[in-house]
């Protein structure tokens, strides 16, 4: 390549592809024209990696690479061999922590090449960035057959945990998520490892691509979640500044007119959603008799029904709640808890959908396909239990479902999904530990219909800003260093729902800067 075409190319990390010649990831195809067709559906850098064949194969194969790459302007490593990278004029190398060492890449290929080096550990990426890795390749994230000398698997814990290190020593240095990242996968992945001061600059992909019968396709459809993973808040876009702008102004209303919140919900949430309730800044009544709804209903709060106990006295109350409610234009929170579990559950579900009318209805991946009369899974319990779906089905469930009911439906998980039939953002705040205490899925609802009863207009903005203050809350308190747990965390989750809104009356918004959120596109 001409010096001149390498002073054009510009180092994008974003879309990394790793090759793979084994037959059992590349078959009989030609590597070099999946990686062609690859680039033709949005990789942005490629490293070629065989730790099998011999150096005059490993040599002709990267020099037919290079060709390509070089005619799209995308640069191209080479996987440990910097004897192969010299011959062909790679622009660069990366480097495991078993290879050479970096000082001595360094030294060999030159100031301007790109050199990348693995790092599964804090040590390892401190230590790599130190010493003037180019980016570091961070993971192995999750469990992979295409690297079997892998020595450890960090999940997104673990990403994180580097992310934060090199942020607090202000190493600002580009980093790329590797080991098993898929269009499944790959959105969650890109949301959960990022905060407001270091985010992954891309991410890496082996066997999606390499193995993807239609090459070209997969890589497009991972370019489209690369690129709605980078629109991520806090961007400077019109979408952000109006959700920002209108986040403070929705909590300050809470605070201010102390709604009603109704409440019929199961005993066992009872006191939570009341503490939860109080502490946002409104005022709880937990009322399960539905005689009661038409009195209530007229003083301008919301109602929530969350069908945690079944019975057919309560179904009755619930149907009489609703209509009282929706008669006024009271907002009204549909949660059907545990939805799937029973055949008398997903009877009370239909039951309850033609009763009236939700504004949101809010619910795990099961209870939520169980609304839509998708539900195949029985549920054990409430719990959300796992899920195999990818970001991508999860967005177009929630958009069809909304469009269906003409309302907004928030299907909650570790990464939630929320849509008014034509707009679906992914939201990836909140703690593990939310998930390990009860009632936490019912006094989110609370607090959603809390923010619905003072902002009728923009009831989409109003159900975010609330999952909003609710998650970074859960964050702030799982942080506390006397939060070991979920027993403690309970204390902690309510004092910082607490200042929360006490800094909400001060004009005090740092926290804002904790958003994680993204519009997801439309693939169907």
């Amino acid at each position: 390549m001409s010096n001149n075409r390498k002073r054009n190319m510009k180092v994008d990390y974003s879309f990394y592809l790793v090759t793979d010649s084994s037959p059992e990831i590349l078959g009989d195809r030609d590597l070099v024209q999946v990686v062609k067709s690859a680039i033709q559906g949005g990789v942005t850098i490629v490293q070629y990696r065989d730790k099998k064949s011999e150096t005059a194969h490993l040599i002709r194969t990267a020099k037919r690479l290079h060709e390509i790459t070089s005619s799209y302007l995308v640069p191209l490593l080479i996987n440990d061999r910097i004897d192969v990278a010299l011959a062909i004029g790679a622009e660069g190398v990366h480097i495991g922590q078993e290879d050479m060492d970096l000082s001595t890449a360094r030294e060999l290929l030159g100031p301007e090449a790109i050199i990348g080096v693995t790092a599964s550990s804090v040590q390892e990426a401190l230590t790599a960035a130190e010493n003037g890795a180019s980016y570091l390749g961070i993971g192995t994230v999750y469990a992979t057959p295409t690297k079997t000398d892998t020595k450890s698997i960090i999940g997104t814990d673990g990403v994180n945990q580097i992310l934060d290190q090199l942020s607090f020593i202000r190493y600002d240095i580009p980093t790329v998520a590797i080991g098993g990242l898929n269009a499944k996968n790959l959105l969650a992945v890109m949301l959960e490892c990022s905060s407001s001061t270091k985010r992954l600059s891309g991410a890496a992909v082996v066997s999606a691509v390499m193995a993807a019968t239609h090459p070209l396709e997969a890589a497009k459809e991972l370019s489209t979640v690369l690129r709605s993973a980078e629109s991520a808040f806090p961007p400077e876009s019109s979408k952000t500044r109006e959700l920002l702008s209108m986040v403070p102004t929705i909590i300050q209303r809470v605070g201010h007119h102390s709604p009603l919140c109704h409440n019929m919900t199961n005993l066992v949430v009872q006191n939570f959603a009341a503490n939860v309730a109080i502490c946002i800044g409104t005022s709880p009544i937990m009322a399960n008799y539905g005689e009661e709804a038409r009195d209530l209903a007229n003083l301008g709060g919301a109602l929530v029904v969350n069908m945690g106990t079944v019975t057919p006295d309560g179904l009755t109350n619930y149907s009489k709640a609703i209509r009282a409610y929706n008669a006024v234009g009271g907002p009204v929170l549909f949660d059907p808890v545990g939805g799937g579990a029973t055949a008398i559950r997903r009877e009370a579900v239909d039951f309850l959908m033609k009763e009236g009318r939700f504004d949101v209805i809010k619910g795990n991946e099961n209870e939520i396909l169980t609304v839509l009369g998708q539900g195949s899974v029985q549920q054990k319990g409430v719990d959300s239990g796992s899920s195999t779906s990818s970001a991508e089905n999860k967005a177009d469930v929630v958009r069809r479902l909304a469009k269906q009911r003409n309302n907004i439906v928030l299907m909650t998980g570790k990464t939630d999904f929320i849509s008014d039939g034509r707009r679906v953002y992914a939201i990836n705040n909140g703690h593990k530990y939310l998930g390990s205490i009860t009632g936490s899925g019912c006094t989110l609802g609370t607090t959603i219909a809390a923010f619905l009863a003072v902002e009728r207009e923009h009831k989409f903005w109003a159900a975010i800003a609330g999952i909003l203050m609710f998650e970074i809350a859960a964050e702030i308190a799982g942080a506390r260093e006397d939060v070991k747990g979920p027993g403690t965390f309970v204390p902690a989750f309510l004092d910082s729902l607490y200042t929360i809104a006490e800094w909400a009356k001060k004009d005090e918004w740092g926290w804002l800067e904790k958003i994680r959120i993204v519009e997801m596109p439309h693939f169907h």
